[in-house]
């Protein structure tokens, strides 16, 4: 029997973001950094793999750590942070990982007979002359590599574009997005460098103006035409530009989605209906159906990502429509209206103030809700305060007579259920203060008219509730 599929695909007690998405042999595998509930910093674990079968997207299986950072010669310790990384099968048949070390501007390249490994360090990216791509003179800074093999021939995306940071570091800022061609060795540069997107210090008067490209470059093929995906300088959206070459020119085509919704109907950052944080992804076709793979932000920060998807569409003319967040995005439809769901797997969260993006290594205001994990590894929602909202896309409730949630805090008062599509709340849920997780119960007094919708909960009370799960019966 086929699982139901949630977003975040993955259980709730693992952080995997920067989700590059690959189908091999009947399996789809993701690619991944590797974050740390509750870390400082970014990428803070060694690389593991996840995997599913293509026709039963619910039923992911980890792989196990695939790579051991320690035997590449640049690694200097095992508290080196190992970037966005992407897999890339070569002409030979092997699989290739490559990837990063934090702010090394190097990019390594290990192997493996199989896409989940173990992978072997194999070398490093290098000119014909053996000089490391990014140590030569005027060489752009190397980062977050992307590959595509296109019928066997392999080309490599790299780049990273912060006027901030690239202040901090000295360096003159790069022209955008670096693509070139590789050899069949998988590690010498075969091409000149091509520059297919811009950055913020060159866009001006290119259709890329407001959408500079920043980080995360993933390239895909689509019958004749190369797809361009990549994080801009928002930071909160994958967007992508469409090109009749691997490496262009390119032009930009728009959002494909944002990790706080933003931009759907025309929605500024100020409308968010997500808490936002950088992001990064790219899309896969699995069975006919394409989706985008991005991340969301956890634990009031955005050092603690986890993956997620939706389906997409590509249409005939090349573009792709933004999509929402959903809570059932690999589901291949919605969520059925009977049984227990994680309040993790909420898409839309904000406070009666809003939602914001949090900030790198700083703190938002403690009104504010957020995701995060108990001891015992368990995910739910912390910090419900008032009119705060949770909301999950989408589910069938044509026969639902019955809402149960598990709750615990300082709140006293009620958990309004609804569907934001008729102002008529389903039903009103009372809550009392309670230090461990208590069940409380309410019948449906309203039927929607729509029976596939979101499912809404609103706290109305005093104090902060932690939302733990709710039931539909």
């Amino acid at each position: 029997m086929k699982k139901p599929a949630f977003n975040p695909y993955l259980p709730g007690w693992e952080y995997v973001p920067d989700g590059e998405p690959h189908v091999f042999d009947g399996r789809v595998y993701v690619f991944g950094s590797h974050d740390r509930f509750g870390g400082d910093k970014f990428c803070m674990e060694n690389y593991v793999c996840w995997s599913a079968p293509v026709d039963n997207l619910g039923d992911w299986r980890c792989e196990g750590e695939i790579y051991d950072k320690l035997r590449d010669p640049l690694c200097t310790g095992p508290d080196r942070l190992l970037f966005a990384p992407d897999v890339c099968r070569g002409p030979d048949g092997r699989y290739y990982l490559y990837y990063c070390f934090d702010f090394e501007g190097v990019v390594s390249v290990a192997v493996s007979d199989t896409p989940a490994g173990k992978y072997e360090f194999y070398g490093h990216v290098r000119w014909p002359d053996g000089t490391l791509l990014g140590r030569r003179e005027g060489d752009p800074f190397q980062f977050d590599p992307g590959l595509l093999n296109d019928n066997g021939r392999v080309y490599l995306y790299t780049g990273f574009c912060s006027p901030n940071l690239f202040g901090e570091m000295k360096k003159a800022p790069d022209r955008g997005c670096m693509g070139v061609e590789l050899c069949p060795d998988m590690l010498t540069v075969k091409s000149d460098l091509h520059f297919i997107a811009p950055c913020w210090a060159n866009a001006a008067d290119t259709d890329f103006d407001g959408h500079e490209f920043f980080e995360a470059p993933s390239m895909r093929k689509v019958g004749e035409r190369y797809y361009f995906i990549y994080s801009s300088l928002l930071s909160h959206e994958l967007c992508y530009a469409v090109g009749d070459t691997p490496l262009g020119s390119f032009k930009y085509g728009g959002t494909i989605i944002s990790n706080g919704d933003i931009g759907l109907e025309g929605t500024g950052p100020e409308e968010a209906s997500n808490y936002t944080g950088n992001n990064h992804g790219s899309i896969v076709e699995i069975r006919g159906q394409w989706y985008v793979f991005y991340h969301r932000h956890t634990n009031r920060g955005q050092f603690s990502r986890q993956g997620c998807a939706e389906k997409i569409e590509l249409l005939p003319d090349g573009s792709i429509p933004q999509v929402e967040m959903t809570s059932s995005g690999l589901n291949g439809g919605p969520l059925p209206g009977r049984g227990v769901f994680e309040a993790r797997v909420a898409c839309n969260l904000m406070s009666a103030k809003g939602a914001r993006m949090y900030p790198v290594g700083g703190e938002i205001e403690d009104y504010h809700p957020y995701f995060t994990q108990g001891q015992d590894g368990a995910q739910y929602i912390a910090n419900l305060t008032g009119d705060s909202l949770a909301c999950f896309k989408y589910f069938d409730l044509a026969d639902v007579k019955n809402i149960s949630v598990w709750v615990r805090g300082t709140g006293t008062g009620q958990l309004l259920v609804g569907t934001y599509i008729e102002e008529t709340a389903l039903a009103w849920i009372d809550i009392a203060p309670t230090k461990e997780w208590t069940k409380y119960s309410a019948s449906i007094e309203y039927r929607a008219p729509y029976p596939v919708t979101q499912l809404c909960f609103v706290y109305v009370g005093e104090g902060s509730v932690d939302f733990l799960k709710f039931e539909l019966e």
